[in-house]
């Protein structure tokens, strides 16, 4: 089955597919130190088109995952915690400005965490699972995208921070980015200079890199055939530009108003 892995933030990082969730139009498991994650992808299409884009991500916690088996009366997992939907909303929002306009297809990722490390948080590696199993489907993702947290403590710009580096670090900071451009940035800070944040989003860059390589090694190894995007109204076209061509010469003096 294809595989690929390498050492990163000192932990080994692996990507393999095909050997899990094979009715899936992909699945990606991850292994990053003990944290496994496994991303599955489905792509169906649509009777009518519902004026938007229909994608879902959910993130699945287990108690299994941390080797505990829910207590009680009732023994069936719960409704997701805060956690898992914050970690969704994390995945989500690197890989919905990636899908090109016009591509209406129903597409669900599932991140389900399988296993877990504390200090290998598995919200990172299901970003990172999504995005190579999005670039397996027959979905016309624009991808590769990855995600990296940072945190500063004691001085140190420190990639990958354990849980304790986090709870007393002054930054703890999720970084998503694709290979020419930062997309997202998620955390908190305690009164942190604006050039340590900057610093670190430029570190988390120059991380994210390593990821996209090691996911374009695992796609290298896979025939994918990408779905074909409908063309673009030309009516919605021509409007655009009428438009841009009215308020654009005005767009940055506007947006950079006060009280905006």
């Amino acid at each position: 089955m294809p595989e690929v892995q390498r050492e990163i933030g000192g932990k080994i990082v692996k990507l393999e597919t095909g050997s899990l969730a094979r009715q899936a139009s992909a699945a990606v498991l991850v292994t990053w130190g003990d944290t496994k994650v496994l991303v599955t992808v489905v792509c169906q299409p649509l009777t009518q088109d519902p004026g938007y884009f229909p994608l879902r991500v959910d993130f699945e916690e287990r108690f299994y995952a941390g080797g505990k088996i829910p207590g009680g009366f009732f023994k069936r997992e719960g409704k997701p915690s805060d956690e898992a939907i914050l970690a969704a909303r994390l995945i989500d929002r690197p890989i919905r400005p990636l899908f090109p306009k016009g591509y209406k297809e129903e597409v669900h990722v599932v991140a389900t965490v399988l296993s877990a490390e504390k200090d290998a948080p598995p919200d990172v590696a299901g970003l990172l699972g999504a995005s190579a199993a999005l670039m397996l489907s027959p979905a016309p993702f624009l991808g590769p995208v990855a995600g990296v947290r940072v945190g500063l403590k004691d001085g140190q710009f420190i990639l990958h921070p354990s849980d304790h580096d986090r709870e007393t670090g002054l930054m703890d900071i999720v970084v998503a980015g694709t290979k020419q451009t930062v997309t997202m940035v998620e955390g908190l800070m305690k009164e942190v200079d604006e050039e340590d944040v900057v610093r670190a989003i430029s570190l988390a860059h120059e991380e994210i890199q390593k990821l996209i390589a090691l996911k374009e090694e695992l796609v290298a190894q896979v025939s994918v055939t990408k779905k074909e995007v409908p063309p673009p109204d030309p009516l919605e076209a021509e409007v655009r530009e009428k438009v841009k061509a009215r308020v654009w010469e005005r767009f940055a003096e506007l947006k950079r108003a006060p009280g905006k």
